[in-house]
């Protein structure tokens, strides 16, 4: 339901993302190659060899601390354009990997401090709802240090960041991803336990 809610409100700001992508080098390559993130397209083995800190062992980490997989993205179904569908199924694959490099856990805590970064990144009405609402269940002291660190922290970051959307991800798992938060703009993550 959230993937159909993130496609039916999402067709006033797609073609923005995909300006965006389409003005940008990196993301024109993108929009033209349309990699796709997938078990099926991940040297898993290659990535779990890498140093600590590069982004394709930090992101390997990730999915298998948090035992999730990039195959669990929908595809996109209520998108008729082509390239609006590509746009929104590259937004999904690329969720974990800005959980990566935000450096928040699939907890409710840092899934809404990812969706405000990707609210003030992307526009998508779904991301601004997940911001929104899902703070409802935090508790006080959670609220608090969403209030004052987190949320003030991601929004910065989402708006000094280039369009995460531009990034070759998959040409860059070599990189660290110290190297890469600033390459894109990404404040460090505050030292707040979340």
């Amino acid at each position: 339901m959230v993937a159909v809610l993130g496609e039916t409100t999402g067709c006033l700001v797609l073609p923005n993302l995909r300006d965006k992508m389409r003005n940008d080098p990196e993301g024109s390559r993108i929009l033209q190659e349309r990699p796709r993130i997938r078990l099926a397209t991940l040297d898993v083995e290659g990535l779990r060899g890498l140093p600590e800190g590069t982004l394709g062992r930090e992101y390997l980490r990730f999915l298998e601390d948090n035992k999730v997989s990039p195959d669990t993205r929908m595809p996109a179904k209520f998108v008729d354009d082509e390239e609006l569908a590509y746009v929104i199924q590259r937004y999904r694959e690329v969720h974990d990997l800005m959980h990566t490099l935000l450096g928040m856990p699939t907890n409710m805590l840092g899934e809404v401090v990812v969706k405000w970064f990707e609210a003030v990144q992307t526009g998508l009405p779904m991301c601004v709802l997940g911001a929104a609402f899902g703070p409802i269940h935090l508790s006080a002291r959670k609220l608090q240090v969403l209030a004052t660190e987190l949320i003030p922290w991601a929004v910065r970051s989402g708006r000094n960041a280039n369009c995460v959307l531009n990034i070759y991800y998959e040409q860059r798992w070599e990189q660290p991803v110290a190297s890469l938060r600033e390459e894109i703009g990404i404040f460090p993550p505050p030292a707040v336990r979340v």
